[in-house]
């Protein structure tokens, strides 16, 4: 007796700059310990990238949130992830510190959201002052 399953296609990484960066033009999902960019590629497949800044912690605490999305993308991904689209996750302060299994909620919700097509506005910048020099 032989059970034919699913054969999910493998999710690759994003390892160019520019990948990243078409990625922010895409659609945006906000939760409390990440945010989630979602970017048609081309048919490219399903493919991840992870951003986590200085400002999160020193490398330590960066790297360990690097390895906490990681594990989630790569169980979440292949099954509820967006096919031919970049999917990129960029650490939040304090993502490092949410329960695994929150995170991973949140994640599925941010997921399924990005899938009805319904990403949070884009955000606004802030206005830098020009100086009123005479």
């Amino acid at each position: 007796m032989s059970y034919d399953l699913p054969v999910s296609e493998p999710v690759s990484v994003i390892r160019r700059r520019a990948d990243f960066l078409a990625a922010n033009r895409g659609l945006r999902v906000a939760r409390p310990g990440f945010v989630l960019l979602a970017h048609p590629n081309g048919g490219q497949g399903r493919r991840f990238g992870i951003t986590v800044t200085k400002k999160i912690g020193n490398a330590v605490v960066r790297n360990r949130m690097k390895r906490r999305f990681r594990e989630l993308l790569r169980a979440q991904l292949p099954e509820a992830g967006l096919p031919d689209h970049d999917h990129v996750l960029i650490g939040r302060e304090g993502g490092v510190e949410r329960d695994f299994a929150r995170l991973g909620e949140e994640l599925a919700a941010a997921l399924s959201r990005a899938a009805q097509g319904k990403g949070d506005p884009p955000r606004r910048r802030p206005h830098k002052h020009r100086s009123r020099r005479a």
